[in-house]
C-alpha cells in the first residue's frame, strides 16, 4: 500500500468559504442521517500541562475516514500548537494524505460558526460584531460574510491597533459589541468577555473553544436566560460553559438543537424573544469535511457530487 501524500501548509489550495461551509453542511447532514459517525475526541495529558487531542470522524457519504492529532505543548516563549490530519479512502482503505491542518483548523472553526449563523441568525441580520483580532477572528469575518450581506462589521479589540480589513471598523473595547444582530466571540478567554444579557432578544451570540483551561466567553450562570444551541449534542458534556452551568443546576437537555438537527430541520428555530447562543467545541467531522475538500481539490480522491 502506498504511503499518504504529505501536504504541507504552503501546498494547501486556496479554499472558497462557501465551498467549505457547504462541505460542513453535507457532513452534519450525514451525521443526521446516520451516514457519518462522530466518536468522542480523546485527550492525552503530557508533562508540563500540555496534551494531545485526537479528533476522529467517519463520513460514508464523502467516502472518507479522518483523524486529526493536535498537540498542545506549553513553552516559556509561548505554547506550541500543531495539527495534522490523516485521511483515508474508506472504499480502498488507502491512506490518502497527511495534511498540515493548523491553518485548516482556523478555517473550519470559522466555517462552523458561519453554518450556525446561516441556520440561526435572522434572515435580515445586518450588523456583525467580532470580538477578538487574531487569525480565528479574521477568518470569522471572511466566512460570516459568505452567509449574510452585513452592511456594518465591527471588530472589537482590547488595545488600539491597525488591521488591514476592508469594510471592517476597528473598535477598542467591547462596550458596544452587543449592539449587533450577530456577535461572534473569537477570543482565548477563560472568563466572560461581555454580559450576554445586554444583547437584543433577536440577536445571536456565537462562541468557540480554545486551549485555555475552562475556556468560556460568557458567564455560565447566564445560560438559563438564553436559547442554547451546540455543534453536536453528544459532545456537549465536555463544553466548559455547560459543565460550569450544570454545577449551578442547568441541564444540558435544555439545548434546543445541534448542527445535525438544524441541517435536518428537526430543531426549533430561535424564538427571537430571548437571545440565542451557539457554542462550538470543535469536532472531527469538521476536520474530515475540510480535509476531504482539500484531497478532492488535489485530485487524491473522487467522490460523487452531493
Amino acid at each position: 500500500m502506498s504511503s499518504p501524500q504529505i501536504i504541507t501548509a504552503d501546498q494547501l489550495p486556496t479554499l472558497d468559504p462557501k465551498e467549505v461551509i457547504m462541505s460542513l453542511r453535507f457532513a452534519f447532514g450525514a451525521l443526521a442521517t446516520g451516514r457519518a459517525v462522530q466518536p468522542t475526541q480523546t485527550v492525552l495529558d503530557l508533562d508540563g500541562g500540555g496534551d494531545i487531542i485526537s479528533y476522529p470522524a467517519l463520513d460514508l457519504d464523502a467516502g472518507v475516514y479522518a483523524v486529526k492529532l493536535s498537540p498542545y505543548i506549553p513553552r516559556v516563549d509561548g505554547a506550541l500548537i500543531t495539527a495534522w490530519t490523516l485521511i483515508f479512502d474508506v472504499t480502498s482503505g488507502k491512506p490518502l494524505a497527511l495534511i498540515d491542518s493548523k491553518a485548516l483548523t482556523t478555517l473550519r472553526t470559522a466555517a462552523t460558526t458561519a453554518l450556525a449563523v446561516d441556520l440561526l441568525a435572522k434572515p435580515d441580520a445586518n450588523t456583525l460584531s467580532v470580538v477578538g483580532a487574531g487569525p480565528v477572528a479574521r477568518a470569522h469575518v471572511d466566512y460570516l460574510r459568505a452567509v449574510r450581506p452585513f452592511s456594518e462589521i465591527r471588530m472589537h479589540v482590547r488595545s488600539a491597533r491597525e488591521l488591514d480589513l476592508p469594510g471592517v471598523e476597528i473598535v477598542q473595547g467591547v462596550e458596544t459589541a452587543l449592539d449587533a444582530d450577530v456577535i461572534a466571540l473569537c477570543t482565548s478567554a477563560a472568563g466572560a468577555v461581555l454580559d450576554a444579557t445586554h444583547a437584543h432578544p433577536a440577536a445571536l451570540i456565537t462562541s468557540i473553544s480554545t486551549n485555555a483551561p475552562d475556556a468560556h466567553e460568557i458567564d455560565p450562570a447566564l445560560l438559563p436566560s438564553l436559547e442554547i444551541y451546540s455543534d453536536y449534542r453528544t459532545s456537549a458534556a465536555a463544553v466548559p460553559d455547560f459543565v460550569a452551568a450544570a454545577a449551578l443546576g442547568w441541564n444540558s437537555k435544555n439545548i434546543l438543537g445541534d448542527l445535525p438537527e438544524l441541517v435536518a430541520g428537526t430543531a426549533p428555530a430561535p424564538s427571537r424573544t430571548r437571545t440565542a447562543f451557539f457554542r462550538s467545541i470543535g469536532l472531527g467531522i469538521e476536520d474530515a469535511a475540510i480535509a476531504g475538500l482539500v484531497t478532492r481539490m488535489l485530485g487524491l480522491i473522487t467522490s460523487p457530487p452531493r
